[in-house]
């Protein structure tokens, strides 16, 4: 028999968005760091899709967002 536990802290992410995000809301990105994965939303549309990056892959988003 497998039995997959899971804890509190995973069964509810964290969600957060940038203090840069203004608090009209509109464009902006909702973010949960997961235990090997980012978890990104779109903040007007919570129950849609999420997207799931490992963090090397956030972190190049981040850095390639930074630049721009």
């Amino acid at each position: 028999m497998n039995v997959e536990v899971t804890t509190a802290a995973e069964a509810a992410p964290h969600w957060f968005k940038s203090s840069y995000s203004g608090a009209e809301g509109g464009q902006c990105l909702e973010v949960a760091a997961r235990p090997n994965a980012v978890w990104v939303r779109d903040s007007k549309h919570v129950t849609g899709p999420v997207l799931t990056l490992t963090p090397g892959g956030w972190s190049a988003f981040v850095a390639y967002a930074a630049r721009r």
